[in-house]
């Protein structure tokens, strides 16, 4: 898989706390691994959409990561709030992730992500518009 980056992105990752980098990297790493596992997913684009880490592929839907100061103990990972995915996501994964409306999975930063279960929406994300119109996203 070939990862186009936007060389402004390691800036916005440099200038996050100290305590809100590494759980940002974090779901960087997993985007980047969930990528590299689809299989026909050749190249996967790192930028920034609204200041925020982005990620988007041919056939995915975008998904974002970042962290805010107004709410300075926890971060995000976002996704097309007009898509399935969240609702799809909270049907799945209700007892396990807190949601942000239709737009986001959200965590405390000093709490443990659920990484199989969070791979497996990243997947769903990355793949939308391949399964937009199963059930479930095929789920």
């Amino acid at each position: 898989m070939e990862l186009v980056t936007n060389p402004k992105v390691t800036d916005v990752f440099n200038n996050y706390p100290q305590d809100v980098q590494p759980q940002l990297l974090h779901l960087r790493e997993l985007i980047l691994g969930v990528a590299t596992e689809i299989e026909g997913l050749n190249k996967l684009e790192e930028t920034l959409k609204w200041g925020e880490p982005s990620y988007l592929t041919k056939y995915g839907s975008t998904v974002r990561i970042d962290w805010k100061e107004k709410s300075p103990e926890q971060f995000a990972i976002y996704f097309k709030c007009t898509s399935k995915l969240v609702p799809t996501f909270r049907t799945i994964y209700k007892d396990i992730f807190e949601f942000e409306g239709n737009r986001a999975i959200i965590f405390k930063l000093t709490s443990k992500i659920p990484e199989n279960e969070l791979k497996h929406c990243i997947s769903l994300a990355l793949r939308y518009h391949k399964v937009k119109h199963l059930p479930l996203l095929g789920a």
